[in-house]
């Protein structure tokens, strides 16, 4: 094998990486409260809230992703265009309806994901809240919620990593993320397995720097969990 186009085409890699990054992190923030949002509304005494909340988690994870993919960006692109504007070589008008299905369906895994945190969490947490005075969305906020992140951490960061991953379905609405610069270079090198070996090498340490990362911060959220 013969890897010597590294020396002349990096920069497609180091641009792809750096906009697959920048992709994970802003899922992730969103789908994140997304995922709280609609876990709440899951758990909610409230019947539409809970129809809402079960109508978009089952259709979301019952779907494929890609498919939600091509059909956000044709809708979103369609009714909502956004003007042509470059940031990091990255055409936004391309980006911003990519993002959009992939931070809703992270948000379907994540609210069940927050869910089952909340109910992981003692009820007699709660009954001691609303002893100490506390109204029921302070008692969420205070009592339940921080102890169900502690819990829910390791599924968090499972999704985190997903997502680094699934970030190359972009690939194909245009986004040069990653797996689209590989395949630029592979058109202009004329290099088939080398280029996609690179970007799984890339993957593969985005992930495994990712998973060492979230397990000491677990790590550490569960030192001060036991004092």
């Amino acid at each position: 094998m013969d890897f010597s186009f590294l020396h002349t085409y990096y920069p497609y890699f180091l641009q792809g990486t750096v906009v697959t990054l920048f992709i994970s992190v802003v899922v992730v923030l969103f789908g994140s409260i997304i995922g709280v949002l609609m876990a709440l509304m899951k758990l909610s005494k409230l019947a539409p809230l809970r129809w809402i909340a079960n109508i978009y988690i089952e259709i979301l994870r019952g779907t494929p992703l890609f498919l939600q993919i091509l059909i956000g960006f044709l809708v979103l692109q369609g009714v909502f265009p956004i003007p042509a504007v470059t940031i990091m070589q990255v055409d936004m008008s391309r980006l911003v309806p990519g993002l959009i299905p992939l931070a809703l369906n992270s948000g379907a895994y994540v609210a069940e994901i927050v869910r089952g945190g909340i109910q992981a969490v003692n009820k007699g947490q709660l009954e001691a809240a609303y002893s100490l005075g506390l109204r029921p969305k302070l008692a969420m906020q205070y009592v339940i919620l921080p102890q169900a992140i502690r819990n829910i951490l390791p599924a968090l960061g499972n999704e985190f990593i997903t997502i680094i991953k699934d970030s190359s379905l972009l690939s194909t609405i245009g986004i040069a993320e990653l797996l689209y610069g590989a395949q630029a270079v592979q058109t202009i090198s004329y290099k088939g397995l080398e280029p996609l070996l690179v970007a799984a090498v890339i993957y593969f340490i985005m992930t495994f720097i990712a998973s060492r990362l979230l397990g000491l911060w677990e790590r550490k959220m569960g030192k001060g969990y036991r004092r």
